[in-house]
């Protein structure tokens, strides 16, 4: 193909397509597991929990013919405090000045007037839009008729796919559908780079992660972490971590840590196991744990996490 230099170093194919796929949907309907399963690679964090994506991540999926910027955005819900508050912006304005929105919904619950509302979100974008169903390993045929029913009342859809990422059904067809309705363009990233966020947040969010898998429901809102310090001794092929675990009471800071500590321990060594993966070599995390009262209620507190807009 014939190929022509772009201003800023992009490079541009004839034929060739890029540009943004935004993911929005309510919480825990699958976007963070549906990213990394077009990934084929953990990169975006999971979990039962609402609020588990704070950030708007971006992960870029770069193959022959087009590259692909995939938007993992926070679920929109009604938000109970000014964390919840930016959170929402954040997943609006990923709406914003994108090529292709993705509706993900949960195959396995009525679509009900929560997605009603973010459907009402995304019918302001000019962007191409699709109709993910997700989770269909969760649902029988039946059910799954319904649901595509259902879901194409709630509006005009330029695609539609039903898929599991935990199975990984159909993710290449909905990776297909996306690459379609994107334009031509150049290649913005290089075709190596696999997210555009900074490593000590990837780091961060496997840290919370693991808190959020192990606590569930009695602390996980409260959750914030920073990394403070990474560095790599070339010599031992080790990466020293250290990063800080914040919470809004003392109490919490207490089930976080644990009796005699064991469970900051098993924390640490749990996401020890996923960040040596990550990068590639052995990994010392040392973790402690702060109070930061009401830190979700102030938003140059929420900023300073990173989370939200204002990141």
């Amino acid at each position: 193909m014939q190929q022509n230099q772009e201003e800023g170093g992009t490079s541009r194919e004839e034929g060739f397509r890029s540009g943004f796929v935004t993911l929005v949907g309510r919480p825990n309907a699958g976007k963070s597991t549906l990213l990394n399963a077009i990934m084929g690679k953990k990169i975006a964090i999971t979990s039962n929990t609402v609020q588990t994506t704070r950030h708007r991540f971006r992960a870029v999926l770069t193959r022959p013919g087009f590259q692909m910027i995939i938007v993992d955005t926070p679920g929109l819900h009604k938000p109970h405090d000014a964390l919840g508050e930016e959170l929402n912006v954040s997943a609006c304005k990923a709406l914003e000045d994108v090529d292709v929105v993705a509706f993900v919904a949960d195959s396995s619950k009525p679509i009900g007037r929560g997605d009603e509302w973010v459907v009402a979100q995304i019918a302001r974008s000019r962007a191409k839009k699709i109709c993910v169903l997700s989770k269909t390993d969760l649902v029988n045929a039946a059910q799954l008729s319904a649901q595509r029913e259902a879901a194409e009342r709630l509006g005009p859809w330029d695609a539609m796919v039903a898929l599991s990422a935990e199975t990984g059904k159909n993710v290449e067809a909905f990776v297909e559908e996306a690459a379609y309705l994107l334009p031509e363009g150049p290649a913005w990233f290089p075709p190596d780079m696999e997210t555009d966020q900074p490593l000590e947040v990837i780091v961060a969010e496997f840290v919370r992660e693991k808190i959020l898998r192990t606590f569930h429901d009695e602390v996980p809102h409260a959750i914030g972490v920073r990394v403070e310090e990474m560095e790599y001794d070339k010599k031992k092929d080790l990466a020293r971590i250290y990063a800080v675990v914040y919470v809004e009471r003392e109490s919490q800071k207490g089930i976080i840590i644990g009796k005699k500590g064991a469970a900051i321990k098993q924390i640490g060594i749990d996401a020890r196991a996923d960040l040596e993966q990550l990068l590639g070599t052995r990994v010392f995390l040392d973790l402690s744990v702060k109070v930061k009262k009401n830190w979700r209620r102030d938003a140059n507190q929420i900023r300073r996490f990173g989370y939200g807009e204002g990141a």
